[in-house]
């Protein structure tokens, strides 16, 4: 019976593939039809303005309606709920904050099952559990229309240039209608295997930017207290062994580099509170393949606690204020 049931549901998404793969066909021949994008946050709001850029139709929808205000401007039409999209467009991105916020965007009562079409592409930005990824693309694969997770990497700045990475999982006959789409945001658009690789790739990704940025950080503060001028240190690390992104891209130090958070106070950029919760993701993966991540656990305690200490809302890059400010306890 289980080896039935199993055939029987690759049949249906066989069959589910194929139909999507006809809409695909259908889609890339009318390629400037509406796009859905639901999340205007931080990163939404540069993300869906490059659609704009490249001349597609967006249909925009937040839970905060003064994140749509500005759309309106560039011709955007803003609708009242996510199922309002999925009424209006067959391909949809999301950026989101979080598993919960997902969920609710997609399976909620006013989420975009309620109207999708069949044949719909769904493409999940978020950064989220790669189990709720999994789920959703159940719950979508059900309606007839295909969900692929593409979280991405590269920070604010990227988003507004369009130059995100994006790390994308799902059926491997779709990537091509997916990556149509978010190259109009990105450089780097990698296939990495089944629905939640992409998810996976990002957590892996993440974890290891905060341990970089807290050794950024930790170096950085030391340096200054021997006496080092934090410009001429900053030099000397990017050209040498300890060179990484959180050192000659987005340096932790105010006064180092211009156009990062720390040049501005910390405002802007990748929020504490997020790296917090993905750094829990990970945590959560990690505690659920029984793999042995000590620095990332400890980076994930460095960020609760700056949360708690009222850096929640500030760039992650503050950690090198925060280990300022505690030096002395």
């Amino acid at each position: 019976m289980a080896a039935l049931l199993r055939r029987s549901g690759s049949a249906l998404h066989s069959s589910i593939s194929r139909h999507a793969r006809l809409a695909v066909v259908s889609r890339s021949m009318a390629s400037k039809t509406p796009i859905g994008f639901i999340g205007l946050g931080n990163m939404g709001n540069p993300m869906a303005k490059n659609l704009v850029k490249h001349g597609y139709p967006v249909i925009a929808y937040d839970v905060f309606p003064e994140a749509c205000k500005e759309f309106q401007d560039t011709g955007a039409q803003i609708v009242d709920s996510p199922s309002d999209v999925a009424d209006k467009a067959d391909r949809i991105i999301t950026m989101l904050p979080s598993s919960l916020n997902a969920i609710e965007a997609y399976t909620g009562a006013n989420g975009i099952l309620k109207k999708v079409k069949k044949g719909s592409l769904l493409i999940d930005s978020s950064t989220i559990d790669p189990a709720v990824s999994k789920e959703l693309a159940k719950a979508v694969e059900k309606m007839g229309a295909v969900f692929m997770d593409a979280p991405v990497s590269g920070g604010v700045g990227a988003a507004r240039s369009g130059n995100l990475t994006f790390m994308v999982g799902g059926v491997e006959q779709e990537f091509d209608a997916a990556k149509e789409l978010l190259s109009c945001m990105g450089a780097n658009v990698i296939y990495c295997g089944e629905v939640g690789t992409g998810q996976a790739a990002k957590i892996c990704n993440n974890m290891l930017l905060a341990i970089s940025m807290i050794g950024t950080a930790e170096t950085m503060n030391l340096g200054i207290r021997l006496g080092l001028d934090p410009k001429l240190l900053a030099k000397i690390l990017n050209m040498s062994s300890g060179r990484c992104w959180s050192s000659d891209t987005y340096n932790p130090v105010p006064g180092v580099m211009e156009g990062v958070p720390s040049a501005n106070n910390y405002q802007g950029g990748f929020g504490t509170t997020l790296m917090a919760k993905d750094l829990g993701l990970a945590q959560d993966s990690a505690t659920n393949t029984k793999t042995p991540t000590p620095l990332g656990s400890l980076s994930h305690q460095v960020y609760r606690l700056m949360c708690a200490k009222g850096y929640a809302q500030k760039d992650f890059s503050s950690v090198f204020q925060f280990l300022r400010e505690e030096e002395n306890l």
